[in-house]
Formats: structure tokens, sequence, C-alpha cells
């Protein structure tokens, strides 16, 4: 599943810094705002910087640090647009934000399927203080980006009932928060915010450090009820960010009679979005993933 050429042409676009009201455009990949000024407990409005790219990253990878007015980029469906649709968290380990390989190759893969993508650029932790968690303003930014989905969900011809959930590595970690969460991590600012935060339907791909060591537990912000929406996981039994994460997460998921699948491949390590690795099968997520969408789209 290599997207080199998809990749190159996004790279290039994520370098540019047009960006365009809610309000004005409706275009292909057009960069959208979820706060209609600053995001909260913020004073800057700057959209990231792109880093440059490493050459060993073949095909590229985008790195963007420094977000501080979070984005997304909307992706249509392609084919058959069934009125579903995705957001989707790339990962990053909270200082970046990878928008290619977690996030528009993904897309692609989704739009081929019916499913029109929006792909969040949430806020960076530089500024973070240090006695905030570093998936707080991500996890605000997740929650407003859904709310704001169903809300313009007539402009994309989208049903409300159908509205996801792809959260990869750090987006991942704040995705098994933001779907167990009961309450908002921030404060209604206006009617988007009448509008539920809590995905249709959620797909983890290796979230990143969700396993407790000291507690044998999975973080206590991750708190699995029956009113947690279907989820499909992803994760490598060599990934140092630990599988048991996810293992544990799944039992909490079949305790509460959530629908659940898991899959946790031999090898493929971390951080592949959905490119093949050499040596693994973990490239074949996808097809596994496509299987289990059908039931839910």
């Amino acid at each position: 599943m290599h997207h080199a050429l998809f990749c190159c042409l996004y790279a290039s676009l994520a370098v540019t810094s047009v960006a365009f009201s809610q309000e004005s455009t409706s275009s292909d990949n057009a960069t959208q705002y979820v706060w209609p000024d600053l995001a909260p407990g913020e004073t800057s409005r700057s959209h990231g910087e792109t880093l440059p790219m490493r050459p060993q990253d073949n095909p590229p990878i985008t790195r963007v640090e420094k977000i501080r007015r979070p984005t997304i980029a909307v992706f249509p469906a392609t084919k058959n647009a069934n009125g579903s649709a995705v957001v989707i968290l790339p990962g990053g380990g909270f200082g970046r934000v990878v928008p290619d390989m977690e996030g528009s190759e993904a897309a692609k893969w989704l739009n081929e399927l019916g499913v029109t993508c929006f792909v969040l650029n949430y806020r960076t932790n530089e500024v973070t203080p240090k006695d905030e968690p570093s998936w707080k303003r991500p996890l605000q930014d997740g929650q407003r980006a859904i709310r704001w989905v169903r809300a313009n969900a007539a402009k994309w011809n989208l049903k409300q009932d159908k509205i996801g959930l792809l959260a990869f590595s750090a987006g991942g970690q704040v995705g098994s928060i933001l779907i167990t969460a009961d309450e908002a991590a921030y404060d209604a600012i206006d009617d988007i915010d009448k509008q539920s935060f809590r995905p249709d339907f959620a797909m983890l791909v290796y979230p990143w450090r969700c396993y407790d060591k000291a507690t044998d537990a999975l973080l206590p912000q991750i708190k699995v009820s029956p009113k947690t929406p279907p989820t499909f996981t992803v994760h490598t039994s060599d990934d140092n960010s630990t599988s048991l994460g996810a293992v544990y997460l799944y039992a909490d998921l079949k305790k509460n009679n959530v629908p659940a699948e898991l899959h946790v491949y031999e090898n493929g390590g971390h951080g592949y979005g959905t490119r093949d690795r050499k040596n693994s099968n973990i490239g074949t997520w996808t097809d596994r993933a496509t299987d289990w969408l059908a039931r839910k789209l």
C-alpha cells in the first residue's frame, strides 16, 4: 500500500499556509477551522510549521509542529458516497502531527469505501503547562471536530449517526479517552457544542501508551462503559508503546458488551499508518478494517 505519489502531493500542500473560514469554502481538501477563533487557552492562531523532510523517509513523511489553531483537511468520498464520515487523528508523539502517513493516506483508503474524511491537525504540546496532560488539548480539538462534522453534516451530505473516528499512535491515546468520555473537556461556546462528541464507531491503530505499568491497568482516563461505541483496534506485539493497552481496552469493551474487534500482529513495530512493513503482514490491517466497516457503514 505505498502511496508515494499521493504522499508527495499532500506534503507540498501541507507547506502552504493558506486557510479559509469554515463558512467560505467547500472545495476538496480545503482547510477548515473547528474553533471560531482562538482555541481554549490559546493566544496564538498559528497553523503550525512543517519540518524539513527526512531523507530516510521513503515514501516521505510530513511532520507539523507548533500548532496553536487546529485545522481540518476535508477529503470527500471518491466512490459511492454512503453518507458516512471519519474524523482522523494522526500520531506524532504530541509534539508533532503527521498529516499524511497517518492522515491523508488513510483518507484515500476510506474515500474509496464511500467515506468522507476529515484529517485533524490538533494542537501540539510545546506550550502545554507541566501540570496539564499532553492529551488534554488534542482531546478538546477531537471532541470539537466530531461535533463540528455533525453540525455541518448537510454540507457534505453526511448522516449524523454515521460519524466515526480513526486515530493513530498519540492520536490513538486521545481517541481511547475520547470514545470513553462522558463529558466534554471544554466549556460549550456555541450551537455546535450541542452536538454529541461521541463517534458512532472507532478505529484505534497502535494507540500509544494506553497501558499503565505501575497499576497494570489502562490509563485512568480511559473509562469504558456500555455507551462506548463499537471499536476496532490494531497493534503489534513488538511495539514498545505496548499492545497491552489494546488488549486491556478490548477486555473492558467485552466486559461492557460493546461490539469490538482486536488484531495484534506479531511484528511491524510502530508508526506504519496504512503502509507495508518489510517482513511483516501489518500492511493488511486495512483489509480487516474494511471487512469490519462493511457492518458499520
